[in-house]
This record gives C-alpha cells, sequence and structure tokens, in this order.
C-alpha cells in the first residue's frame, strides 16, 4: 500500500510517544506511522494494544544510537518525517548514571539526525517536505524563582484554566529564555536541542524544536510523581515527598500535549521553537494533595483519610524550585490551548489508573519487560 507519509516515531511504546502514535494512527489512515523502540524499562507495547494491528502500523525494536539501523529504516520506508520523543527522561536516573543520558540523548539524537540527512540529501527532490520533530523538556531553561508562596492570579487565560489558575512567580520560560540546565537529564537535553537547530543552521534540514511542561496521565510509568502516588496510596504505602514539597511546576494533560504534537508537526514554522505548557502551576505538595482526595473518594475511602501516607524525604540534589511556561506563541500563532482543566485530567488519570490495575502490576514487577525480553531475543 503506498502511504501519502512515512513517519517514523522514536519512543513511541513510552508514555508520551504512545499517546501520539496511537493519535496518528487512527486520525491518518493515510500514513504509514513506524514506531521506533528500544524498549527499555519505559517502553511497553501494552500502551499500544488497541491499536497493533492497524494496517498504517508497524513497529520495531530498534536502538536510536544504532546508526546502520537508522539509515536502513530511513530507505526502507521512504520516511519523510521524524517525530523525536525517544529519550532517557528521569531525572534521578540521570543523578546516579549520567553517562546512559548522554548516550541516550545527545548520541542518540545525533545518529537520527545524520540518518536522516543521508536519505534525504541523497534524495532528487532534497529536503522538501521534510521534517525533523524534536521534543524536548522546560527543563533545559533551568529554573524560575518562587516568588509567591501563596499563587496569584495567573497573567494567562484559556477555557481549561478557570477554577484553579495560579502563578508563583512573574517571570515564564518563554520561546527566548537561555538554556541553564541544572540536572545530567536537563544538559543532555539541552545538547540534544542544539545539536537539532545546528542541523538546520548547517545543512537546511527542516527542524523544529517544541519544549514542553511536566506531563500526566494514563500509561506513565510510576517512578513519576503521580502514577506512583496514585499506586501507593491505593495499597497504602508511604509517599515519599522531597523537601517539604514546595517545588512549583506546570502540568499538561498528555493527551493535550499530543495534539499540540499533531498540530506543530503538520502547522508549525520550520526552524521555529515552540513552548507547550499547561497554563496551570502547583506546588508539588498541593498535587499530592488533590491526588490523594481523588483516590480516597474512587475508592471509597473517607476522602483525605491517606494524607497519613504523605513522608518527607531529603530534597533532590540540584533540585529546581519552579518552572512556569509561556506558551502564548503557539496558542497565537496555530491556536492551540489546552483542553482540560487539571480537575478534569487528574480525574481521568486516576481513574485509568484504578481501572487497570493489570497493566501497573505487570509494570511494577517487571514482567512487561520479560515478556519482550523473550519475544525479541532471536531478532
Amino acid at each position: 500500500m503506498d502511504f501519502k507519509r512515512n513517519i517514523i516515531i522514536t519512543g513511541g511504546a513510552g508514555f508520551i510517544g504512545s499517546h501520539v502514535v496511537r493519535l496518528f494512527v487512527n486520525k491518518y489512515q493515510d500514513y504509514h506511522i513506524i514506531n521506533v523502540d528500544k524498549l527499555t524499562y519505559a517502553g511497553n507495547l501494552a500502551n499500544l494494544k488497541d491499536i497493533e494491528q492497524q494496517p498504517n502500523y508497524t513497529f520495531v525494536k530498534a536502538d536510536i544510537c544504532d546508526f546502520d539501523k537508522m539509515q536502513q529504516l530511513m530507505q526502507e520506508h521512504h520516511v519523510d518525517g521524524i517525530i523525536h520523543l525517544a529519550a532517557e527522561s528521569h531525572v534521578d536516573r540521570s543523578i546516579k548514571d549520567p553517562f546512559t543520558f548522554a548516550h541516550t540523548n545527545v548520541i542518540g539524537t545525533l545518529t537520527l539526525l545524520q540518518a536522516a540527512k543521508n536519505y534525504w540529501e541523497s534524495l532528487p527532490e532534497g529536503y522538501k517536505g521534510k521534517l525533523f520533530y524534536h521534543i524536548s523538556t522546560d527543563e533545559v531553561y533551568g529554573a524560575l524563582e518562587l516568588t509567591h508562596p501563596e499563587g496569584l492570579e495567573s497573567p494567562f487565560t484559556t477555557k481549561a484554566s478557570s477554577e484553579h489558575h495560579h502563578a508563583y512567580g512573574t517571570t515564564f520560560f518563554t520561546e527566548e529564555t537561555k538554556y541553564n540546565p541544572h540536572s545530567p537529564y536537563s544538559a543532555s537535553k539541552a545538547s540534544s536541542d542544539h545539536f537539532v537547530r545546528a542541523f538546520h543552521d548547517t545543512y537546511g534540514m527542516p527542524t523544529i524544536v517544541t519544549n514542553c511542561s511536566n506531563n500526566y496521565g494514563p500509561y506513565q510509568f510510576p517512578e513519576k510523581l503521580i502514577p506512583l502516588f496514585i499506586n501507593n496510596i491505593r495499597h497504602r504505602k508511604p509517599l515519599p515527598v522531597y523537601g517539604k514539597g514546595e517545588n512549583v511546576r506546570d502540568w499538561l494533560f498528555v493527551e493535550d500535549h499530543a495534539r499540540a504534537i499533531d498540530l506543530i508537526f503538520h502547522k508549525g514554522k520550520i526552524a521555529e521553537t515552540y513552548n507547550i505548557g499547561g497554563f496551570n502551576e502547583w506546588k508539588n505538595i498541593d498535587i499530592i494533595k488533590v491526588v490523594i482526595r481523588t483516590v480516597d473518594r474512587l475508592l471509597g475511602r473517607k476522602e483525605g483519610e491517606d494524607m497519613q501516607l504523605i513522608t518527607y524525604v531529603t530534597d533532590r540534589k540540584g533540585h529546581d524550585m519552579r518552572y512556569a511556561i509561556d506558551s502564548r506563541k503557539l496558542q497565537r500563532e496555530l491556536g492551540w490551548e489546552p483542553s482540560l482543566q487539571f480537575e478534569e485530567g487528574i480525574e481521568k488519570t486516576v481513574r485509568w489508573y484504578l481501572d487497570n490495575q493489570e497493566w501497573m502490576d505487570n509494570v511494577t514487577s517487571g514482567d512487561y519487560q520479560k515478556y519482550y525480553d523473550s519475544m525479541y531475543k532471536n531478532r
């Protein structure tokens, strides 16, 4: 079958990647979506059970650092677009093992860029109609000061922000904010962002970079705050909170991020950067209290009874105090904004994890990895 477009999505078995793959496979039946994932601990094909038999979907288990394999995939599938999500992304892991983060996030990105360059430059039309879209993080910008600990009225207005609409400072990350990464994770992502832009400036490759705030929603690996705490509350395990829980993050529902990626891939301007945020700042401790109340209510417990599980632990090394994204450029130029208020998103998220305990049990036990290891060991 001839497809209108052939798009590689890297890291498509991961949290954000699986939502992007699902959206593209279902929405664009005339596109061939090639999901390239190494299936490390954070990759799980159970995230895509509902679309794995679709005729416009192909899964390839491969390492983005494997240059020969990436070149082969570009040529074999006549790839004209790459949406690059594959990355090591957990700050705590980067503190313990920075080499892995540098290898995957920097060398992996460079490998993909060079493979794309070689293939696209070999074609009669060259770079025409091609795009390398790199998904990054707001953490590359460093940290913002927490100047209003109790919050103040946010300067941003969206349809999805009428209930909780606070800011904890007067400065925000914009597309012009200077890079100032503080962790090995954010340093590796900053480096990969620079390589993507350098390939545009040096070779003329059509590239776009987006920097996104914290995502939450279904299929997130339970090392991250919200799914970890949902699971711990269910089993009445301690809820470890760094420091006093005063750190502030901007939260975005993952399906809203996937919609933004779709829009930017099709309508974004080449060589531009777009910040994607939820206009939705929360202190960690306040997020945790909302999650506790929601889980308790949905489990039929007395609402808030599991507040006693909160356990304050030594703060993370180099823990940035506040991230807050100004995504008005994306709102203004392409018309995107979040669709869900945080309370709605948390309700949907908690319900999903409580309704999908088998998925959670497979992930927390590691059974899913044993299955994939046996499935692919002879390939």
